[in-house]
């Protein structure tokens, strides 16, 4: 256990900061023409940011800690009967550690640049609902987007690395996935589909980042356990 927690630790490390400083340091560039934003990375840079770095964490660590990197993720394997309960907790300590280690080190860097305050509506890309969505969505709205994107993403998960199916290449449709999730739903909530990524942010910012909390840890584990339910009544390959 040491290992995979090592693993899951410095795996969700790069996706916090992959995704959430992507967001935070390069979605809009320059700074101070962020109209015409020339260069900046935009909502399809950041979507392919979180892509990206999954998929990377994929092949780094998957073969020790299986790269949950969420604690979404381990509870839906858990409820499709992929990942035992006793591994639970241990995985979601490191996860949510690697995750604010990861959110304290894009704050450093961010403070760097003369100017930066953690104004707006999403600062340090904390996710959110209501005056605290991109698109202004209401809570409503927030819940059932990360509901269904999580139960999507959970049977993508199932599918991909079921030892009948794509084997080495898993890494690539889970990371594309979850680029697709980040297209769909940036404007929605900013995106989370995962507690830890959330929380990483949302201590470093404090305030209404940690009242709107609840939200994206309950709507992504309750859409992962009904994939997993789901996956292992309905889709479960028959064994050969």
């Amino acid at each position: 256990m040491p290992k995979k927690f090592l693993a899951e630790l410095i795996g969700t490390f790069w996706l916090v900061l992959g995704g959430c400083g992507s967001a935070v340091l390069a979605a809009v560039f320059p700074y101070d023409n962020a109209a015409a934003n020339p260069l900046g990375l935009g909502f399809l840079g950041v979507s392919l940011a979180f892509g990206l770095t999954l998929l990377t964490a994929v092949y780094a660590i998957g073969h020790v800690s299986g790269c949950h990197i969420n604690p979404a993720v381990s509870f839906g394997l858990w409820a499709g009967g992929k990942f035992p309960g006793s591994g639970l907790l241990p995985y979601i300590v490191a996860q949510v550690l690697g995750a604010v280690i990861a959110g304290g080190v894009i704050k450093l860097v961010a403070s760097g640049r003369p100017g930066f305050e953690l104004t707006g509506s999403n600062p340090l890309a904390t996710n959110g609902f209501g005056a605290h969505s991109p698109g202004g969505y209401g809570l409503l709205a927030a819940l059932v987007i990360e509901v269904i994107l999580t139960f999507i993403f959970l049977l993508v998960i199932l599918g991909a690395t079921h030892k009948q199916e794509l084997g080495a290449i898993a890494g690539v449709p889970i990371g594309l996935s979850l680029t697709l999730i980040h297209l769909i739903s940036i404007p929605v909530t900013n995106t989370s589909v995962n507690p830890a990524r959330s929380t990483g942010v949302a201590l470093w910012v404090g305030g209404e980042a940690i009242g709107q909390l609840w939200l994206f840890w309950l709507a992504p584990i309750v859409g992962a356990l009904l994939a997993g339910w789901f996956y292992k009544a309905a889709f479960q390959p028959t064994e050969s």
